[in-house]
């Protein structure tokens, strides 16, 4: 994948595919420590022991529909290409937890890409499974958590074209504000 926020929403689809209420996503990047860190847990079905061994085998997928699955491989290979490393715990019953970094410098980083779109449709995903955005660049940060507009908005669904350009806008102006600082 050509784009960090490609790799992102791929883990996310398969927190969602495991039946998860809520996915947590953690983009912390300091500049003093040359780090960029992803973290993504869920609540999710999670993995045997044997499944987990087998996770980051490219010719290894749980699909039905192809004979490969090259996310989670590709992910932790961009990490050890990147200076960094790729961690992957889970747990039957109680989810999953990936955490991933990268040197923020590394020449061969991939750009982080569109990372407000990846955030945007993952928040109104279909499987109705809620998102907790955490982006911090140094001391700076922000968060996004769709329990919150859920309640505000009193609704189950935030995939209405409306709900999904405020979330946009509002991703656009953090972004805009922690990229300034």
């Amino acid at each position: 994948m050509k784009e960090l926020s490609l790799h992102i929403l791929d883990i996310v689809e398969n927190s969602f595919k495991a039946k998860a209420n809520l996915v947590k996503i953690i983009w912390k990047e300091n500049i003093a420590e040359n780090k960029i860190e992803l973290i993504v847990e869920d609540d999710g079905t999670g993995m045997s022991e044997e499944l987990l061994e087998r996770a980051t085998n490219p010719f290894f997928t749980t699909r039905t529909t192809r004979k490969v699955g090259l996310g989670l491989s590709l992910l932790k290979a961009t990490a050890e290409r990147c200076g960094g490393c790729f961690c992957i715990s889970s747990e039957l019953g109680k989810g999953t937890k990936l955490e991933v970094w990268f040197e923020r410098n590394n020449i061969d980083l991939p750009p982080l890409g569109d990372f407000v779109n990846t955030i945007v449709s993952l928040a109104g995903n279909q499987y109705n499974c809620d998102v907790l955005l955490k982006r911090s660049i140094n001391e700076n940060f922000y968060e996004l958590d769709t329990r919150d507009i859920k309640r505000v908005l009193e609704c189950e669904d935030l995939s209405e074209v409306d709900i999904l350009m405020w979330i946009k806008e509002y991703l656009k102006e953090k972004e805009d504000k922690l990229l300034d600082c």
